[in-house]
């Protein structure tokens, strides 16, 4: 995320040691194609897409384009399967995480996930809510750490929340431990305290494996950034660049990390496992309000599309160039609503879309991403 600013400079942050396999070596492509040509031979990667609800099916769409075509600049082959999850499985089978759809992810090299969720299954029981899907996925896939970056783009510090001098220069990742903690602990449930009062109780636990591998995942970034590491758990954080926190601690954290950048609209995350395919999503939710109307932000999306290819692939320079091409569009003057501001462009996901196409495929990126 780091290669996000108005004159894209090397990335500070992961290089493509940090893959799913306890940052060895990045994965090999399952497909080689050779032959007697001088060309250098096409690397072929499988892609589940769970476009979900909302707008997810929109974004969802944008990247994918994106990808193909950032691939093909690179010599990469991308296989397609797309799945449902979330309310659109639980009206297509009646579950939010479909059997078929779970296998799909896992036997996939990686994962590109839309938004999950609408009000029309906000009354549901809890097994049976587009959000458990989503919490069956991620124990499906075994993707323990969460990776959320805030960048504030110089292009968009007018939109943060904060003053422009403080604002201006934010660059920080949060490790969410995903797969532990309170939201997994147990006992937890209902019960009756020695005074006969009705009482609630959820576990707050982490093994020793538990909390050094995600240790590990957060000293690996640290040291393809700045060199920081910010261990969170009750105490105030004032200054940091990579934060490795809890379950509970992450998500409220990285929630508000990511209102420093003025739109969420903006922001990707990486989930990954120690051996399988990992899980990549725009943090937004699925927006239901706007679905269908051509107005949602699919740069997340596009974001975490350039996540996949270094943290899931290691394909550093496919990545580089999707992020070059975002700050490209973004110099361009085009901004979707959620970003849109005096002497910009309004346009829509689909334009939004094209524009970032263009970029990908402009002369200037080619010696940019290399």
């Amino acid at each position: 995320m780091a290669a996000l600013h108005a004159h894209p400079r090397p990335l500070r942050t992961l290089t493509p040691t940090l893959t799913p396999r306890r940052f060895g070596p990045p994965r090999r492509p399952r497909t080689v194609r050779c032959n007697a040509s001088a060309e250098p031979p096409r690397r072929s990667y499988s892609v589940t897409l769970l476009p979900g609800d909302g707008i997810g099916p929109e974004v969802v769409s944008v990247a994918k384009d994106v990808l193909s075509l950032a691939g093909s600049h690179e010599g990469i082959e991308f296989r397609f399967s797309e799945m449902p999850i979330g309310g659109a499985a639980l009206d297509l089978t009646g579950v939010p995480l479909p059997e078929e759809t779970l296998a799909a992810a896992k036997e996939s090299d990686a994962v590109l996930l839309g938004a999950i969720g609408g009000y029309k299954w906000d009354s549901n029981e809890k097994h049976l809510k587009p959000e458990t899907g989503l919490l069956q996925l991620r124990a499906g896939l075994g993707v323990f750490a969460n990776l959320r970056p805030a960048t504030v783009l110089p292009q968009l510090i007018d939109a943060s929340t904060l003053k422009k001098e403080v604002a201006e220069g934010v660059d920080l990742m949060v490790v969410r431990e995903l797969t532990g903690g309170i939201y997994f602990g147990k006992p937890r449930g209902f019960g009756t305290n020695h005074e006969g009062e009705e009482i609630g109780f959820n576990t707050e636990v982490y093994s020793v494996s538990e909390i050094d591998r995600i240790a590990r995942v957060a000293f690996e970034v640290a040291r393809k950034r700045r060199g920081k590491v910010c261990s969170v758990d009750k105490a105030n954080v004032l200054e940091f660049d990579t934060i490795v926190t809890n379950n509970i601690f992450g998500d409220i954290l990285s929630d508000e990390a990511s209102m420093l950048t003025g739109s969420i609209g903006m922001l990707p995350s990486a989930s990954i496992s120690e051996s399988g395919p990992g899980l990549f999503e725009p943090i937004h939710g699925s927006a239901p309000d706007i679905a269908g109307q051509d107005k949602a932000n699919p740069l997340a999306t596009v974001l975490s599309a350039a996540m996949l290819l270094r943290y899931g692939f290691g394909e550093e320079n496919a990545a580089k160039r999707i992020e070059t091409a975002v700050i490209e569009t973004l110099n361009r003057g085009f901004r979707t609503g959620d970003i849109h501001s005096y002497g910009t462009t309004l346009v829509g996901c689909k334009r939004m879309g094209e524009e970032v196409l263009r970029s990908v495929d402009s002369e200037k990126l080619v010696s940019a991403a290399h």
